[in-house]
This record gives structure tokens, sequence and C-alpha cells, in this order.
């Protein structure tokens, strides 16, 4: 008897198998300068949210006897020509950063995700309507435009007559510190990449056998945009949204360095490098924390951004286990 029980082969357990997010989490956290953007955003956002409660002083507080202080005990990276602290309006400018990247990467993929489903999931005439219109609007130079956007809501801004609806705007605009206006220009065109991408993803998934399947059965058209379309194009999409928050990030910084960004005193990088360029060889201190803070965000979205394109390259998959 027990000769039989020996001779019997072992079993060996079936290893489980992960799945696609499961496995591309994974090979994420295998890339190391990806895993350390990521840590970095992470802390980013903590400070935004916290900011109320760490920096020394609030970021419109003003010394003017402490102008251009040197970094100290009083001020640990210095304070500016008002006599601000310098670390405490670069901790409340994360603020600023990360709502756009939020922002304008939320508007972005939402509407682009939408337009592209339902042009690639269409198709024919309908599908060559839509896309006709992403192309003309494509040929826009985007930066031109959102600076002329940006002009035309700051005139609208200073009109103490208005009324109605742009009265509303005006007053969550400066609510917001001038993040609003800022929103709403980097939204309107920044879609068309994002649906350009979820169109050309649809239309190769729709024409797969699953799809085929689930429409063979009787499934309707919003089940297999939800439950089979959805699922696989999402990946991809976020994956490319994350590459462009870099831009995002860099284009409100540059609006408030040619004065069409935020209010002042609402604190931003971009108008804290501007206000600081001028004095850079006698007090480079000014310039070097919001510079920094700025480089180190935009460097960290991008390292995220490469590492999630390639944890979700599926010619990658079962290479890094």
């Amino acid at each position: 008897m027990a000769v039989r029980e020996l001779a019997r082969p072992l079993a060996i357990p079936a290893r489980k198998e992960r799945s696609l997010w499961a496995d591309a989490f994974h090979r994420l956290l295998m890339n190391r300068m990806a895993a350390a953007g990521g840590l970095f955003i992470i802390l980013i956002v903590v400070l935004a949210i916290i900011a109320d409660f760490i920096a020394p002083y609030d970021f419109a507080e003003n010394h003017l006897k402490d102008n251009y202080a040197p970094p100290g005990a009083k001020y640990l990276l210095g304070a500016d020509a008002l006599g601000r602290d310098v670390l405490s309006r670069t901790v409340y400018g994360t603020r600023v950063s990360i709502s756009v990247a939020v922002v304008a990467a939320t508007v972005s993929l939402v509407v682009g995700l939408t337009y592209g489903l339902i042009s690639g999931y269409l198709g024919g005439r309908a599908d060559d309507i839509m896309m006709r219109v992403v192309d003309f609007v494509y040929g826009i130079p985007i930066l031109i435009f959102v600076i002329l956007m940006q002009v035309y809501f700051k005139a609208i801004s200073r009109r103490s007559a208005a009324t109605g609806l742009a009265a509303m705007f005006i007053k969550i605009d400066a609510a917001l510190g001038g993040l609003f206006f800022v929103f709403v220009a980097m939204g309107l065109l920044n879609w068309i990449g994002m649906a350009r991408i979820a169109r050309g993803q649809v239309l190769s998934y729709k024409e797969k056998d699953f799809t085929m399947a689930a429409r063979m059965v009787g499934a309707g058209p919003l089940r297999i945009i939800f439950r089979h379309l959805l699922p696989n194009v999402l990946g991809p999409c976020i994956v490319r949204e994350t590459l462009s928050i870099p831009g995002y990030i860099l284009t409100e910084a540059f609006l408030s360095f040619i004065g069409l960004g935020v209010n002042p005193p609402t604190p931003s990088w971009g108008i804290m490098i501007q206000e600081g360029y001028q004095a850079l060889r006698s007090i480079p201190h000014v310039l070097l924390a919001p510079s920094a803070a700025l480089t180190l965000t935009v460097l960290a979205f991008n390292f995220l951004g490469d590492g999630l394109r390639d944890a979700f390259d599926p010619m990658l998959r079962g290479v890094i286990k």
C-alpha cells in the first residue's frame, strides 16, 4: 500500500494566472523609474491637500521689510520681492498644477473617449462626418487658441457690467483664483487626440470574435460598448492621457508666466518663475524652488506615463513576471 502511494505522481498546483490589470500593475512596479515617479506624484497630491496645515505662512501673507530675504530660520527657502515666503507659495502652487492635471486630463479622457467610442462603433457615414470635425479642430493651433481664449476671458472678467451667465462664470473664476477660465480654454481642444486613439481602438476591437459573438447572441449597442469595447479601450487611453499631463502642466505654467494664467496673488509655479527670473543673478533662491518643483513634477509624470505604456504593452506581457 505504501509503495502504491509513493508511486503516484505528485500533484503540482497550477499557477494562478494574473488578470491583465494585475499583470500590468506588477510590471509597473518592476519599473523603478515609473514607481519613483508615481511615489513623487502621490507626495505632490498629499502636499496639495494638506497645504493649509504644513505651509509656514499663507500664500498671500507679505512682509515688505523682508523682501528678498535669504533662506534662513524665518524663511526656509527665502522670501520674494513682496516679502512672501517662497516655501509656502511653492507648496500652495502644487494645488494649481495638480488641479490642472486632474481637470484637463479628466475632461480630455471623458469627452475624447466618448466621442471616439461613438464614432468608431457607428462607423460608416456617421464616422466619416465625426472624424472630419476632428480633423478640422486638429488643424487649429492649440497653444495660440488657448492664448486667444485667455485674452478674451481676461477681458470679460474685468467688465463690471457683466450680467447673467457671464457674471456667474466671472464669479466662479474669481473664486478659483483664475483657474476656471484656464480649465475652459485647455479643455476645448485637448480632447481631439484622445478621440482619435479611442476611435482607432474601437475599430480594431469591434471586429474581434468576442464582439461578434456578443452581437450574435442579441447584445445591444450599449452592452457591447460598455461590457466589451470600453474595458479593452480604456487602458491605452489612460496611458495616452497620462503622457499628456506634463503638457497640461507646462501650458498652465506658460500662461501664468506671460500673465494669462491664474490671478495674483494665487500662487502658480509659472508666476513665481516670472517674478523670480529678473533677479536670477543676484537672488537665485526666488527662482530655484518653483523651477525645481515644476521640473520634478513634469519628469515624474513622464516616467509614470512611460511605465504605464510599457506595462500595458501586449508585446511585453509575460516578459516580466
